[in-house]
């Protein structure tokens, strides 16, 4: 039986060398149905991968409570007449810190953009934000040092003049020196100043631009030029002052940010809830605060990728039923061009099924060759995707090519080949030998 199928095998490989060309285009829809479930799958897959490296930088056990400028306070008019109060407070932070040890709650940290300029000589760091935070953020986002080192507790406790800088913003400020001892200027003589000594410079976080996780973080980590939280309310207080387009724009702001940092991940959500519910308390219906984590990036990637899949793959899908459609007409076709090649073999002694299993394995065959055209297609595309975007608009598009796409749109190739083929094989094993040796 064995040699039987080598033989068979071999037969079909040279029915269809016969037919080049035709045995392409017989295949083509299998080829691009195959490449094309590769390619979507890695697309998807890709974005996923993106999430979850976002979730690393951000830290999947985080919550972040933000301070928003409600609607109402956006009147231009009445900016320059009185002082707008919003966003997080003190209070807001003793409420939240409650949660710690009973609620689940592992550490919190304050974080306040002052919105000074930053100056280092005579540059300007335009999108530099100048924040003061506590030690333990470094650690809690993942904010790790290319050069130097981070403030430690007792330089926060005793307010020292110190600061360590975002990849961008060492940049911006030091383009032919290193920063590393040099001193910036964080504010203006016109209110408040502060000199401070980089101790320290930022490896790039890798946030993409325009991603989910740059527009949870609002304030940019590259960006930042980092000095203690207590030096900032000792400087500048809670008062945010500035004089643009001939108005003087003032506002209390006291806290921009409070990370909150869950003993574990499975505790994320349901914290960031009660969190939630603690904020309402001081601000009742005052929209003012936002309250986000990044694991939800994560839910998000992975919905997306579930639904892009199930619509991409199904569409992927049709091209390989309309792949097996070719297969089968051409296969009709073949059946009566060699009515009397198999007349011959049933006068000779083929059974009806060895007539089948030989029309079967070359359907088979040009199904799974072309599975195997469809996966070098798709999975060079899929890995050429990101360079060509790249190189044409400057973005990062990550894709990763997943085994099961590969082996099951293989195996898939095969099931339509024989199952397409089926009936024409069915239908040259039953004619009539006789008749099939008449056929001219």
């Amino acid at each position: 039986m064995f040699t039987f199928l080598i033989e068979t095998f071999i037969l079909g490989l040279k029915n269809l060398r016969l037919h080049k060309l035709r045995s392409l285009l017989t295949a083509l829809g299998i080829i691009f149905g195959v490449a094309a479930v590769i390619i979507m799958v890695a697309i998807g897959e890709g974005t996923k991968q993106a999430a979850l490296e976002q979730i690393r930088q951000l830290g999947a056990s985080n919550i972040l409570l933000r301070s928003a400028e409600p609607p109402e306070s956006n009147d231009a008019s009445s900016k320059s007449q009185r002082v707008l109060r919003y966003g997080l407070t003190s209070t807001d932070l003793d409420r939240v810190k409650t949660l710690e040890g009973k609620g689940g709650l592992k550490q919190v940290v304050r974080v306040r953009d002052t919105r000074q300029k930053v100056i280092a000589g005579s540059i300007l760091a335009p999108t530099a934000n100048a924040i003061g935070t506590e030690p333990a953020l470094f650690q809690m986002i993942n904010l790790k040092t290319e050069r130097g080192e981070t403030f430690t507790g007792v330089q926060y406790d005793r307010a020292d003049a110190v600061c360590v800088l975002g990849a961008t913003a060492a940049k911006q400020l030091f383009p032919y020196t290193d920063p590393m001892g040099q001193t910036v200027q964080v504010g203006t003589k016109q209110f408040s100043s502060v000199m401070l000594t980089v101790i320290g410079v930022l490896e790039p976080t890798g946030l993409r631009a325009g991603s989910e996780g740059a527009s949870m973080m609002r304030l940019d980590p590259d960006q930042g030029v980092y000095f203690p939280y207590s030096l900032a309310k000792a400087v500048f207080g809670d008062t945010i002052m500035r004089l643009a387009a001939g108005t003087f724009e003032r506002k209390n702001i006291e806290l921009t940010e409070i990370w909150l940092q869950a003993a574990n991940v499975a505790d994320v959500e349901h914290l960031a809830a009660t969190a939630e519910n603690l904020l309402k308390i001081g601000h009742g219906d005052k929209i003012d605060y936002e309250v986000k984590a990044p694991i939800q990036i994560l839910r998000n990637a992975e919905r997306l990728n579930r639904m892009f899949n199930f619509i991409m793959v199904g569409i992927a899908s049709f091209s390989l039923v309309v792949g097996g459609i070719g297969i089968m007409n051409i296969m009709l076709a073949t059946v009566t061009e060699r009515t009397k090649e198999i007349g011959i073999r049933r006068a000779l002694g083929a059974k009806r099924r060895h007539i089948t299993l030989q029309f079967l394995i070359e359907t088979t065959v040009i199904s799974l060759s072309g599975g195997l055209i469809g996966i070098l297609i798709g999975a060079g595309a899929a890995k050429a995707l990101p360079w060509i975007v790249e190189k044409f608009s400057h973005q990062n598009y990550p894709t990763s090519i997943t085994e099961w796409s590969v082996l099951g749109s293989f195996i898939v190739s095969g099931m339509i080949g024989i199952g397409f083929g089926l009936y024409p094989a069915v239908m040259a094993a039953k004619m009539n030998p006789i008749e099939a040796l008449r056929h001219e």
